[in-house]
């Protein structure tokens, strides 16, 4: 069993592909026949997906929709003290998670062909990402 705290350097809005900093943060994993992989991230105004990663007009159409689903400045909101962005990050990151889970089998993640990790970053300013990595193998 292995649990590493590691951070991710800011990115701006949007939905980006973190999978090989994950690896990189990860270097047991080459270890492992079978295994998983449960990340976590720290944060309240961030969330994480597994999507397409081939694409990246992919990456685009969900910051998009997700704007149209959850705009900025709409009268019902009382929580706005941090900026027009952040209770819209927080209702998002309320419907993408906090967590992912990833077999782990051969060394490496099992995604599928066309999957990667998002980091799905909500705020407008926001600084370094923390997350929580729990390798669980043999």
């Amino acid at each position: 069993m292995i649990q590493r705290e590691f951070r991710i350097s800011p990115k701006p809005r949007g939905f980006h592909l973190i999978t090989r900093e994950v690896e990189e943060a990860l270097p047991e994993l080459t270890e492992l026949s079978v295994g998983v992989l449960h990340l976590f991230i720290q944060h309240t105004s961030a969330s994480l997906t597994i999507n397409e990663n081939a694409d990246p007009s992919v990456r685009v159409d969900f910051e998009s929709s997700f704007d149209t689903l959850v705009p900025e400045n709409a009268s019902h909101y009382t929580h706005t003290t941090e900026g027009p962005d952040d209770m819209p990050a927080h209702l998002k990151a309320s419907l993408l998670g906090s967590s992912i889970s990833i077999p782990i089998t051969n060394g490496r993640l099992n995604l599928g062909t066309w999957q990667g990790i998002y980091l799905c970053e909500h705020r407008d300013q926001a600084g370094a990402r923390s997350f929580v990595a729990t390798v669980s193998g043999e």
